[in-house]
């Protein structure tokens, strides 16, 4: 123990030593605050949706159901659907970062109230939000760098090389030494922020792997340094050799692998989706309205007896084109996610050969902020939709009054089942 004590001491008296640790420490503290400080801002924004709802919910039935009119009432409504950050969102945003998580929709065509937005891959983007996961992908391989890029080429320049072999027990146990504690100090100073703002968010035993994921990702970063130090170069140009490889590794190859992905699997955007939807709908207007509604009723056979429409304007054939402009993008939604997941699935093989894509990939999935996380809130948002269609169409169909007591009938977004609700950090 001796031996390590006395590796500390000469590690601690070199100049640069100490700040640089500090520095770290300083980001990666910086960085969970302000994942905790934007998780903070999500929670807050969800927790004023159900009052807000209360008070639209007040506002349409003061004056909607004088008449007892579902269609105005289903027309005017938004129903407030959210996707809860996890409690190691605050680690790694990913897809929260520019991905809605809050959307209200109405009983309307859905796809363009989804699609309004893109998804994409965010491990192969530029570096993005500064969250816990950016220090560790791409500003700890630097301290690392300048850490172990002279370990050896310091020693020998000054020289005093030769006499520290001779002395030591065994070289090779030396060396391990230095290198194993200069980059257990830089996990330690990663993983100490982490802990803290995983006790605050209520993480758990899952920021477990995190700390490991960090851990490895350092060593693999090590291993680099050592590789490159073997070469016997100068201090300097090991630094500028470690330099390119991280710049390489980090940000050149990825931006070249997101090029390449988009273009071995083409994507329809989903504004796109948005448009041919909306164009599908807005077409209703001219069709007849027996066609618009023998097709509605091939998809919705229960409403097949409804009343004889009369002349002019009714909302259940407005609903009606609503629903088939839906059904006219399903395909091409199909296609669309089909995409996505494919260009999600190069992104993982991506990861297997540079490990900053598959450290973010990796860090994403656990922290459930994902593009998978993202696909999984759109499904539960389109059952959410079904469920208030549903719920219209007996009293658009059946022509039944809607009163204000029915607002309370009306379906209900729930948190996911699955997903425990976590404390908000600090509460």
């Amino acid at each position: 123990m001796s031996l390590w004590s006395h590796e500390l001491r000469l590690f601690l008296r070199q100049p640069l030593a100490a700040p640089l640790l500090a520095l770290l420490l300083l980001l990666a503290s910086a960085s969970v605050w302000a994942g905790l400080a934007e998780i903070t801002r999500q929670h807050a924004a969800i927790d004023r949706i159900l009052p807000q709802q209360a008070a639209d919910e007040a506002a349409v039935a003061a004056w909607a159901t004088r008449e007892g009119d579902a269609g105005n009432v289903a027309y005017y409504t938004h129903y407030a659907t959210w996707d809860r950050p996890s409690p190691l969102a605050f680690a790694a945003l990913g897809q929260r970062d520019v991905a809605p998580f809050v959307l209200r929709i109405r009983a309307l065509a859905l796809e363009g109230q989804i699609n309004e937005s893109e998804a994409y891959n965010a491990e192969l983007a530029l570096p993005g939000r500064f969250d816990w996961a950016f220090v560790l992908t791409y500003l700890a391989p630097l301290f690392i760098i300048v850490l172990l890029h002279d370990l050896v080429s310091s020693e020998r320049e000054g020289g005093r090389l030769l006499l520290l072999t001779v002395m030591a027990r065994s070289e090779t146990a030396l060396w391990v030494r230095r290198v194993v504690l200069r980059v257990g100090l830089v996990i330690l100073t990663l993983v100490l922020p982490l802990a803290v703002g995983g006790l605050l968010s209520g993480a758990g035993q899952p920021i477990l792997g995190m700390a490991g994921l960090a851990a490895a990702y350092a060593v693999f970063w090590a291993l680099v340094c050592v590789a490159v130090g073997r070469f016997r170069l100068a201090s300097v140009t090991s630094a500028a050799t470690l330099a390119a490889v991280w710049l390489i590794m980090t940000l050149v190859l990825p931006g070249l692998a997101l090029l390449a992905i988009n273009a071995a699997v083409p994507v329809r955007q989903g504004v796109e989706l948005t448009l041919a939807q909306r164009e599908a709908v807005h077409a209703g207007w001219d069709k007849p309205k027996e066609a618009t509604l023998a097709a509605f009723f091939r998809e919705e056979p229960a409403w097949r007896d409804t009343a004889p429409m009369r002349s002019g304007f009714h909302w259940k054939w407005y609903y009606a084109f609503q629903h088939l402009g839906d059904l006219s993008v399903a395909e091409q939604v199909r296609a669309y996610r089909a995409g996505l997941e494919r260009r999600n699935a190069l992104s993982g093989r991506i990861g297997l050969l540079l490990p900053p894509v598959g450290l973010q990939m990796v860090l994403h999935r656990l922290a459930e902020t994902d593009l998978v996380a993202q696909l999984t809130y759109q499904d539960r948002i389109r059952r959410y939709h079904r469920e208030l269609r549903h719920f219209f169409y007996p009293f658009l169909f059946r022509e039944q009054p809607f009163g204000p007591a029915d607002f309370a009938r009306a379906p209900r977004w729930r948190d996911s089942a699955d997903t425990p609700r976590p404390p908000r950090p600090g509460a």
